[in-house]
């Protein structure tokens, strides 16, 4: 995939994930800067992490369970070490950063 096709699939990423969050409701605040989404939540300030890296060719999300790199396959961005798909494995980690009793996001 050229960098600029990677740029346009990871940007329409970014906004959908903005417009979940926004229409959710849920305590959770973003903010982009540099092509880096800073996902926080609200209840205890715990933080998610989604990075472009154009030179890969991925996606990376980092969260208190770990780091992901996410690659392009087919029409979806997917996890190389679950194999779940990023807004699966977003909603996934968010869950586990949320507190005990509060609704999951999902994308």
């Amino acid at each position: 995939m050229k960098e600029s096709e990677f740029n346009t699939q990871v940007d329409e990423l970014m906004l959908a994930i903005e417009e979940t969050i926004d229409e959710s409701g849920a305590d959770l605040d973003y903010e982009t800067s540099s092509g880096v989404m800073t996902l926080t939540v609200e209840a205890n300030g715990s933080k998610v992490i989604i990075s472009r890296q154009p030179a890969l060719g991925q996606v990376w999300i980092a969260a208190k369970s770990g780091g992901y790199h996410c690659d392009y396959v087919g029409s979806e961005w997917v996890c190389g070490s679950t194999g779940e798909i990023l807004t699966v494995l977003l909603s996934r980690v968010l869950a586990e950063q949320f507190p005990v009793g509060t609704e999951p996001l999902e994308f």
